[in-house]
């Protein structure tokens, strides 16, 4: 990465990182090339205790196919507090049906789905005006989009004050492909300009959702974007991690590099291996092992316990 190992954090720099302070762009550059991985982390885990003290959230997510939907009557575990919606239908009368069903099996669970950036795409391709859409959608009964990835939407605030001003709740910004070590900064400082004009955020997932399989990521540039993350989000709440997609043992190691916030947690409570086996109790011991406390959270981001 052309960063010298040699270097220490100067000390300044370091006091306002550990606290969370805003950092600049020159500040953020340096933190980026710090050679270190481990005094990277150490202040990005105290940037993180300053703002979630040791508390890491947990949310218990169920995937619904919008494919599979009036296949057979959706059932909604009792363990899930979030009912999210993958793969926009090719029609908006269909993606309507679809969060109308979603919303009728979920009671009162927050329903959410969609990428921010099919929506727009789909709203160029003849949908109609984009707060039209959101509208929609709202009505049906959808609280949230589920992504909104920085690296696919040129310009984030146009693309989602539609969707606030129509009601619908835009909490988290993820990453849709592996973002080169040189493009970290300016990809964090949009997703900060973001907060900036909205404060809709309630969390950022930095990790890519899509990874080559020619080209994997490495848990040592995953963690090293995470305490990033962590360091130069200071308005956003929470970093998160996919329990699922980025497994337990890199999401336990994450939570120490800055990491708070584990999304898709099963909601089923399959105790058939024992209940140490079960997906509550297994977040939960791993979470401990890291030294933090679990708290389980709904799909808004209310706390359910404390």
């Amino acid at each position: 990465m052309g960063s010298d190992v040699t270097s220490p954090i100067d000390q300044d720099l370091a006091a306002r990182a550990a606290a969370g302070a805003r950092l600049s762009e020159a500040d953020l550059a340096l933190l980026a090339a710090v050679g270190d991985i481990l005094a990277l982390g150490a202040l990005a885990d105290d940037a993180r205790r300053v703002k979630a003290g040791t508390a890491a959230t947990y949310v218990r997510v169920l995937d619904v196919e919008t494919a599979t939907l009036g296949d057979a009557p959706l059932e909604v575990p009792e363990g899930a507090t979030e009912v999210r919606l993958q793969g926009l239908p090719p029609t908006l009368e269909a993606t309507v049906a679809a969060v109308t069903a979603a919303r009728a099996a979920a009671g009162t669970r927050t329903v959410s789905g969609f990428s921010l950036a099919d929506l727009v795409a789909r709203a160029i391709e003849g949908w109609g005006d984009l707060g039209d859409v959101a509208a929609a959608l709202k009505a049906a009964g959808l609280d949230a989009v589920a992504d909104v990835p920085a690296d696919r939407i040129l310009d984030l605030p146009a693309a989602v004050r539609p969707l606030l001003e129509a009601g619908v709740l835009v909490p988290r910004v993820t990453v849709a492909a592996p973002v080169p070590a040189t493009g970290r900064v300016d990809l964090l400082l949009r997703i900060r300009a973001l907060q900036d004009a909205t404060g809709a955020l309630q969390a950022c997932a930095p990790l890519p959702r899509e990874v080559p399989d020619a080209l994997p990521t490495t848990g040592y540039d995953d963690v090293r974007f995470v305490a990033l993350a962590r360091l130069a989000l200071e308005s956003v709440p929470a970093i998160q991690v996919d329990w699922v997609l980025y497994g337990p043992k890199l999401a336990q190691v994450a939570l120490t590099f800055g990491a708070d916030d584990l999304d898709s947690v099963s909601p089923f409570d399959d105790e058939t291996q024992g209940r140490r086996r079960a997906a509550v109790e297994e977040i939960r011991r791993n979470v401990e092992a890291a030294g933090l406390r679990p708290v389980e959270r709904d799909g808004r981001y209310g706390r359910l316990d404390r």
